[in-house]
Formats: structure tokens, C-alpha cells, sequence
């Protein structure tokens, strides 16, 4: 029986504790991801892409779209589909736009507990969507985040959002200048559809932490190529990193976080070092995502 759980359902029950671990099972997971499939409807703005993996006994595929169109329904929708592994047919259908946000953010979460310096305090994002609260909170949740500086296309975009980052997490947050907000960072998020780089290298100080999760096709662009040569850097995966990644513009092949996760690579070696993490979003983050929310849904109903 094909179990079904709507974006209202998953949406309750998804949380960030839920998205974490779901995320940190991904990375540390043994499974196999397959090429990212980007297409379009009739209308070529209308877009969608299709990540497929299998791990364990996890396997299906991730549809995710964007109609930029849409005005009583949102512009972004996220269905994980997974299948039987023993028969190949359809075992649970799981819309998970809300969900998927904090996926994304959990990943950068993930990346920001093992590569960020412990003592970071003074946070930095740029970009005022929808994505980045989900960013803002998901990194202050593990790191001791006591400031927030919020950088955005438009001045009344990044007073509105520092005003909401208060309201969500606490935290006293407030827009300003990029020059002076990168120069002050620990720990650096960008949440954009850059198709290039948002700032200058040369402002990224010793020691900073940067995730960067707004490149996720072909020339989409958010950091400075000249940053690389100062930093170590890092990704969730490194063929899709380089593909449709931030890393495409990289001169090296980047260090799967799950690697470090694992003791394979190392991570953070100093205090002062520069560290740099790739999220572009892979598979089998949305099939752990799923199976955490079936596990809870299920326990949910038996309750």
C-alpha cells in the first residue's frame, strides 16, 4: 500500500532537530547518487530537476519545481518519491516543500557544526528570501550566533528581514553594508540566484566560515574565484559540486563533507584557516528527509 502524506501533513511534522539528523544521515550514508535531470514544461521558464539516489533499503527520486507564475499556489514545490526496493513499485509519496527548506538548511547546519570555528558569534547572510530565515536559524542552533548583519539587493528588503530574523530566533540582527558585513563574519551564508560573485575576496577574513548554497545549475555563481586559493574547501558532492555547484568556477576538486564526517579527510585545521562548503543539494538528503517524516507520521498515528 503506497503511503501518501501531504505538503500540509509534512510540513507539521517536519522540525529542525528532524532535518538535521535526516541530513546527517545522508552525509554519512553509503549509497549512490545519479546525474541531476533539468527540464522544463512547455513554457521554458516554468523549471524542474529530478535527483535520484538509493542507500540501504532507500530508493527514489526527488521532483523538485519552480512555476515563477503562480500566484494562488507557491512558486516552489518539492515531491520525494520512493520506491519498493524489493519490487521497484511505488511505496510513499511525499510532498515537502516546507520540508525541503529545512533540508537545505539543515545540510548548511551540518557543514557549519564541522567546519566553523566553535567560537563563531557574528553571522552573516547574504540574501532576503524565503531560504535564508531558514539558514539564519538553523546555524544559530549550533553555534553560539549572538549578532546577525544582513546584506540584501534592496534597503528596505534587508530592514524587513533583519526585523523578522529578531521575531523568529531573538537575535539582534540588522542590514548593512556587504563590504562590512563579509569583513565581519564568522560564519558567512549566501542564499541568492547570483550568477556572480557577491563579493570581493579579499573582504573574507582569516578564520571565516562560508556556505554557500544558491548555485544549483549552470552558471549560477555566488562567491569570488579568487577566494579559493585562500581557502579549503568543501561540498556534499563533489561530481555535482563541479557540475552544477558553486565549484563549477573552482580550479580543484572540494572535499565531500561526508568524507570529514567519516575521519576519511580532515576538516577545520586551524584557527585561522579559511573553510568553504558547496551545497548544492544531492539525493539522498531528501530520501533520509522522507523516511524520517513516514518514521514520525507513523509513529504519529499509532499514537
Amino acid at each position: 500500500m503506497t503511503t501518501f502524506i501531504s505538503e500540509a501533513q509534512s510540513a507539521a511534522l517536519v522540525d529542525d532537530e528532524l532535518a538535521l539528523e535526516a541530513a546527517r544521515e545522508a552525509f554519512l550514508a553509503t549509497g549512490t547518487t545519479f546525474p541531476v535531470v533539468i527540464g522544463h514544461s512547455s513554457s521554458p521558464h516554468n523549471r524542474f530537476t529530478l535527483k535520484s539516489g538509493s542507500a540501504g533499503d532507500l530508493a527514489g527520486v526527488k521532483i523538485g519545481s519552480f512555476w515563477p507564475d503562480n500566484t494562488d499556489l507557491p512558486r516552489h514545490s518539492s515531491t520525494i518519491v520512493l520506491l519498493d526496493p524489493a519490487t521497484g513499485r511505488l511505496s510513499a509519496v511525499v510532498e515537502a516543500a516546507a520540508a525541503n527548506a529545512y533540508r537545505t538548511a539543515a545540510a548548511d547546519a551540518l557543514a557549519v557544526s564541522t567546519l566553523a570555528r566553535a567560537d563563531s558569534r557574528t553571522l552573516t547572510v547574504i540574501g532576503t528570501g524565503h531560504q535564508a530565515l531558514h539558514e539564519v536559524r538553523a546555524v544559530s542552533r549550533v553555534r553560539p550566533i549572538d549578532r546577525v548583519l544582513v546584506v540584501g539587493r534592496r534597503a528596505d528588503a534587508a530592514r524587513e528581514f533583519a526585523v523578522a530574523v529578531t521575531a523568529r530566533t531573538g537575535l539582534p540582527a540588522e542590514p548593512s553594508d556587504v563590504q562590512a558585513a563579509v569583513a565581519a563574519a564568522d560564519v558567512l551564508v549566501t542564499a541568492t540566484t547570483s550568477r556572480q560573485p557577491l563579493f570581493d575576496a579579499s573582504w573574507i577574513a582569516p578564520g571565516t566560515h562560508v556556505s554557500a548554497m544558491g548555485a544549483d545549475g549552470p552558471g549560477k555563481q555566488e562567491l569570488p574565484v579568487a577566494l579559493y586559493d585562500r581557502a579549503s574547501l568543501f561540498c556534499d558532492l563533489p561530481e555535482q559540486s563541479r557540475a552544477i555547484g558553486e565549484f563549477q568556477h573552482a580550479p580543484t576538486t572540494p572535499v565531500a563533507l561526508g568524507a570529514v564526517l567519516t575521519g576519511d579527510a580532515v576538516g577545520r585545521t586551524s584557527p585561522e584557516e579559511i573553510t568553504v562548503f558547496d551545497s548544492s543539494g544531492f539525493a539522498l538528503q531528501d530520501l533520509t528527509l522522507a523516511a524520517a517524516l513516514l518514521r514520525r507520521h507513523s509513529s504519529g498515528a499509532s499514537e
